[in-house]
């Protein structure tokens, strides 16, 4: 889920969004150049099927489907199909927290049991073996800069999350969070942590007295339009939602498979609840739109959203330079690129030096065979040769 460097290629950065070409009019229609450099992976039963959009500032440039949304039914992919965006999640969990920064309301350098008090006192691993296990005091408690940056030394996931990330309310799980020793000390590690994303949400709760969803429906998702964008997708938009593929076990072809992470059914409000890191669904012209309002410097349609300094902090490096990992608040940043992508191969990719925002909208739980790491690039190289001029 990190951006490739755009140095090598600005191709290879934006390869994780998607494109969409409008046709001229109806007697001649524009050529579809992103789904024909796809085809041949669908082709050779390596992808199933895929949307992908290109946008602008000001408008959707490109939007193409490729392949089948149900390989066995041999159903179409289709332009508004629903997906398991996964971590794709995580920068729209941060947007919104930066919301109430720009409100005065929170600051990234609080620390987080300034919000929630059963972080106080959270020691971190000093020593561990088979045998036995010393902690000691951090240096200093974990921010919530740390949180959003994975820099806090939280784990990935709590025990109490299995067998699916979404089976306790937020509060019960961000508790069992603040219950484990840090791994290691906040600053000296990057370390990507669902347990970090998590916890910014419940923070958005604390301080705006508001359920973490409503919140987004409220401020990010009803304003901005994105009307497919979910925890708890209804009837019809399940029936939308583009099934799920993996190589089969000797790879010859791809297979159907759920998505375990999840509980089902997924429309279940009483047993299933929302995941900051990486519990939404939504469609390529949704997450265009969420990607468009940071291309433009958190500004959508005459409605201010971010501030620019708010923007700015959440795409660029906010990880230490001794740190490989170039990570900002809730996305990869690489150079003046930010993006992120999810666990079944979604992507989105912004580069405000071409100004274009690409969607990559997939369901892959683990591509077949070394081909699937191609289409990726295929797409952002056909993307950029189109409309990056």
């Amino acid at each position: 889920m990190f951006i490739p460097r755009r140095s090598s290629l600005v191709v290879a950065l934006l390869v994780a969004l998607p494109l969409f070409r409008l046709p001229a009019s109806a007697e001649d229609p524009a050529p579809k150049p992103i789904a024909a450099r796809l085809q041949p992976f669908v082709d050779s039963h390596v992808l199933a099927g895929a949307v992908t959009l290109v946008a602008s500032r000001d408008k959707v440039l490109d939007l193409e489907t490729v392949g089948f949304a149900d390989v066995a039914a041999k159903k179409p992919m289709a332009p508004d199909a629903l997906f398991w965006i996964a971590s794709m999640s995580k920068p729209i969990t941060t947007a919104a927290f930066m919301m109430l920064v720009d409100e005065g309301k929170v600051k990234v350098d609080d620390p987080v049991e300034k919000y929630l008090p059963e972080f106080k006192g959270q020691m971190v691993i000093a020593e561990q073996d088979e045998s036995h296990v010393l902690l000691r005091k951090p240096k200093h408690p974990i921010l919530i800069r740390n949180i959003m940056s994975h820099t806090s030394g939280l784990a990935f996931k709590s025990p109490i999350e299995v067998p699916t990330l979404d089976l306790f309310p937020l509060a019960t799980r961000v508790r069992s969070y603040a219950s484990q020793p840090l791994q290691f000390e906040p600053e000296s590690k990057y370390q990507y942590a669902n347990e970090g994303i998590n916890t910014v949400g419940r923070i958005i709760e604390v301080v705006s007295g508001k359920k973490y969803e409503d919140f987004l429906d409220e401020r990010l998702f009803k304003p901005l339009g994105m009307k497919d964008t979910t925890f708890w997708p209804d009837a019809g938009q399940i029936a939308r939602i583009a099934k799920s593929y993996k190589g089969n076990k000797d790879k010859s072809d791809i297979e159907e498979t759920p998505v375990g992470q999840l509980l089902y059914p997924l429309d279940d409000r009483q047993n299933r609840f929302p995941m900051p890191a990486g519990g939404l669904f939504s469609s390529a012209a949704d997450i265009a739109r969420f990607g468009q309002m940071l291309l433009r410097n958190g500004e959508y349609d005459g409605k201010r959203y971010l501030s620019d300094a708010s923007v700015k902090q959440m795409t660029s490096r906010q990880t230490p330079d001794a740190l490989k990992s170039s990570y900002g608040f809730g996305y990869a940043v690489n150079g003046a690129t930010f993006g992120h992508g999810g666990a079944y191969s979604t992507n989105i990719s912004v580069d405000p030096q071409l100004g274009l925002v690409l969607v990559f909208m997939v369901q892959n739980a683990g591509w077949r065979n070394d081909d699937g790491k191609k289409i990726l690039p295929a797409f952002t190289e056909a993307a950029v040769k189109t409309f990056g001029k």
